[in-house]
């Protein structure tokens, strides 16, 4: 493969020595046409139509190396736009790998704290259920301490009511067995006496 610089360098010849032919014939056919010669003039135009066929000739192959070193050009930019092309997409599919790999972690990690919210969310409700359950025990047992209090004093007064009415009664009693000692005193006597 020839370097861009040769290849300048060569079309540059080919362009020179195409020009060079044709300011040749230009000067063929002008020093016919000045020295006024038939011969002179017609050997002229035929060299100037060679010079400038040939000219045309060197122009053409120039333009058709031209054409084939930019379709070689275009076909190694190609194969090099394939082969970035090629390690880009390869990259690209390791990005996509390495980031779905990444995505699957976290959506595992995600689903784990999901979890681990949703047992502590149960826990929290099954301490709540649990303290309230044992609040309402304590209120429980605090209405039924309240009333067994209540309960209390009402038995403290009935039995104080009730002591007080044993009392009462024993001096009631005391007062009946006098009575009644009095009574058969009175009978033994009137017995005795008649």
């Amino acid at each position: 493969m020839t370097s861009p610089k040769a290849r300048r360098r060569q079309r540059s010849t080919r362009l020179v020595t195409a020009v060079t032919l044709l300011v040749i014939a230009a000067a063929l056919v002008t020093w016919g046409v000045l020295d006024n010669v038939s011969g002179l003039l017609a050997g002229s135009a035929v060299v100037a139509v060679l010079l400038g066929a040939a000219a045309t000739r060197i122009t053409h192959s120039e333009l058709m190396e031209s054409r084939r070193e930019a379709g070689r050009d275009r076909v190694r930019l190609a194969k090099e736009y394939v082969a970035l092309d090629a390690s880009r997409v390869a990259e690209h599919a390791e990005a996509a790998g390495h980031l779905t790999t990444r995505l699957a972690d976290r959506e595992s990690a995600l689903h784990e704290l999901e979890e681990a919210l949703v047992a502590a969310q149960r826990r929290a409700a099954e301490a709540t259920r649990k303290r309230n359950a044992e609040a309402r025990r304590a209120d429980l047992a605090e209405a039924e301490g309240t009333d067994l209090t209540r309960r209390l004093e009402e038995a403290d007064e009935r039995a104080a009511e009730a002591i007080v009415r044993v009392a009462e009664l024993e001096s009631e009693v005391e007062v009946l067995q006098a009575e009644i000692l009095a009574w058969q005193g009175v009978a033994s006597q009137e017995s005795k006496l008649a």
